[in-house]
């Protein structure tokens, strides 16, 4: 969740925030902890995370094919601007893709930075996002920004 803070208490008794690939490789060469704070309405409950392999494929450290429905390769996608997509100035536009090689997005986060180093994408990741499904596949839908996708205004 966005609203969870993660603590590294490092080995010398520092104290920072962050859930990023550093601090994981020092909580696992032993240099440091991690905890992470669920934040409530009335308290908020603090964990040690005892599991870092869990931990790393949450935060997309290491890849979890699983839970992202992404193999870890060059993905074949086949997109096109939405039928919707009217203002020709806008910094972002809605596209429809299809995913031909067989993954599906069930990470819409893991999906983005995969676009994003495979193909110079930068697909929105807070907002709405969607897809639907028929005969054809499915096709999911994703605010993209212009530029990104090298289109012409």
């Amino acid at each position: 969740m966005d609203t969870t803070c993660y603590i590294e208490v490092h080995e010398d008794g520092r104290v920072t925030q962050g859930a990023g690939p550093d601090a994981h490789r020092r909580a696992v060469a032993g240099a440091s902890r991690l905890f992470a704070v669920w934040p409530g309405q009335w308290r908020s409950d603090l964990f040690a995370i005892d599991d870092l392999d869990e931990f790393a494929r949450a935060h997309g450290i290491v890849h979890d094919e699983e839970r992202t429905g992404l193999a870890d390769h060059v993905h074949d996608v086949r997109w096109s601007l939405a039928d919707r997509e009217e203002n020709p100035r806008s910094q972002y536009v809605t596209i429809d893709l299809r995913l031909a090689c067989g993954c599906s997005v069930k990470d819409r986060r893991s999906f983005a930075e995969q676009m994003r180093e495979q193909h110079g994408w930068e697909l929105a990741v807070t907002g709405g996002w969607g897809y639907h499904t028929n005969a054809d596949g499915t096709t999911y839908t994703f605010r993209a920004r212009r530029k990104s996708l090298r289109l012409r205004s």
